[in-house]
């Protein structure tokens, strides 16, 4: 296979991904066909098959991708700062504003896991729990560091993660607030949240 032959089909299968989460953030997964997903690209049916297994594959390559850069950015902020405190507030700061930015691929992303294979689903639970643990790992280290009052770290990091992940339900981009906007106030309120000094 050629170069161009090559870069033909990831551009097509790029084309399949958007397509796809365009269709189920707008229709939902079980609304979605493999038609309207092809329609969207601008190409027949038969292509997403070849292309992907599934429509399900597709949800899963979505899911995977968007669980796997929000991890990264979570362990990245967290690492950021040995003071609990600036660490907590560069987690919730991009953490925030990155469900505020990415808001249609993050509704997909969070709340169409049901719709995942069971061998999918495990998958993209592990992620999470790695995403949950890096948190709660945070909150540990400023209680134990007595710059946190948080009674219980794990329902803290819950609650923290669950107020970024909620943005994708209500954002819109024409709305009163930018996604710094946003990032900025749930920091200020992260930080009360665990009883930080």
């Amino acid at each position: 296979m050629t170069d161009t032959t090559e870069s033909r089909s990831d551009s097509t299968r790029a084309r399949l991904l958007e397509a796809a989460l365009a269709a189920f953030a707008e229709k939902g997964f079980n609304g979605t066909t493999t038609r309207d997903i092809a329609a969207s690209a601008g190409m027949s049916p038969a292509a997403v098959y070849v292309h992907y297994k599934s429509k399900e594959e597709l949800l899963h390559l979505i899911s995977r991708s968007g669980h796997e850069a929000t991890l990264e950015l979570v362990q990245k902020a967290a690492a950021s700062s040995s003071d609990p405190r600036t660490a907590l507030r560069n987690v919730v700061l991009d953490f925030a504003a990155h469900h505020a930015r990415g808001h249609t691929s993050a509704r997909v992303v969070n709340y169409e896991l049901n719709s995942l294979s069971l061998e999918h689903q495990t998958e993209i639970r592990a992620i999470r729990h790695r995403i949950d643990r890096t948190m709660r790992e945070l909150v540990e280290r400023g209680n134990e560091s007595g710059v946190f009052d948080a009674p219980d770290a794990r329902i803290a990091g819950v609650a923290l993660l669950s107020l970024g992940i909620d943005i994708a339900r209500w954002y819109r981009d024409d709305g009163d607030w930018s996604p710094e906007d946003i990032a900025a106030a749930y920091a200020e309120m992260a930080l009360r949240i665990v009883g930080a000094e």
